[in-house]
């Protein structure tokens, strides 16, 4: 068998040009991230596989893959609002990505004073939804009361508690400047702003992008995403391209 030449290098160049392509959609425009623990329950389950925009805050070294050191601070920047779910970079390792709500903006105080959220000295408005409701922490399930809350610039989510808080009271965070505060809606499982020496205040170059909405959910429990023949049980319907609130 004879191997032409240029028709090796033909499609080595559609291969390079197809990486290329690629690399700057999801670098500029838009990558897909899958949700790996229960942090962010009611709202984002294990399984869900969503489509993150990389514009909507503008751009930084971690907008690219191993975050190279091309520039400093962020182009093209914009602002993210109360209540936006965020994937960003954990201040720890500038590695890792989290997805959490964002709750503080620069200069806000956050405290928690019996279970309760307090924004600027403002309790977070929450109603009640449901009481008694299962969702995971971890591989385990756990009983909460789930709300309704809502930030002062009427963002509205659902949020769950533990009726025993197991983060009842604290300090007053003081939000620096440059910096978020973010916030899992599983508030009793999960890391996150509360726990500084492993999350803490995130500096707005940390930002990778907005979750916006879910393409694909499978629960891992039945069957993992590559087992397709699986996906008639797994598969969550209900949850093709909802929009992330």
């Amino acid at each position: 068998m004879i191997i032409n030449k240029d028709y090796i290098i033909d499609n080595l160049k559609t291969l390079l040009y197809a990486l290329i392509i690629a690399l700057i959609i999801r670098s500029l425009l838009i990558q897909p991230f899958y949700i790996p623990s229960s942090s962010m329950e009611p709202n984002l389950l294990v399984g869900d596989r969503l489509f993150v925009t990389k514009y909507s805050y503008g751009y930084s070294k971690h907008s690219f893959p191993f975050s190279p050191p091309l520039f400093n601070g962020r182009i093209l920047d914009s602002k993210p609002q109360r209540g936006d779910v965020v994937v960003f970079k954990t201040p720890s390792d500038n590695r890792t990505d989290y997805i959490k709500r964002l709750v503080g903006l620069p200069g806000d105080t956050i405290q928690f004073i019996d279970g309760d959220v307090y924004l600027n000295d403002n309790q977070i408005l929450k109603t009640i939804v449901s009481k008694n409701d299962k969702i995971f922490c971890g591989d385990k399930k756990m009983s909460v009361n789930t709300f309704e809350e809502k930030l002062p610039n009427g963002k509205k989510y659902l949020a769950s508690y533990r009726e025993n808080y197991s983060f009842k009271n604290s300090d007053k965070f003081i939000v620096p400047l440059n910096h978020y505060f973010f916030l899992g809606d599983n508030r009793d499982c999960s890391k996150d702003s509360r726990f500084l020496a492993s999350v803490g205040y995130v500096h707005e170059d940390n930002l990778v992008g907005k979750a916006q909405f879910i393409f694909f959910s499978s629960d891992y429990k039945i069957g993992y995403f590559v087992e397709f023949w699986k996906w008639h049980k797994s598969f969550r319907f209900k949850r093709l391209f909802k929009k992330i609130l």
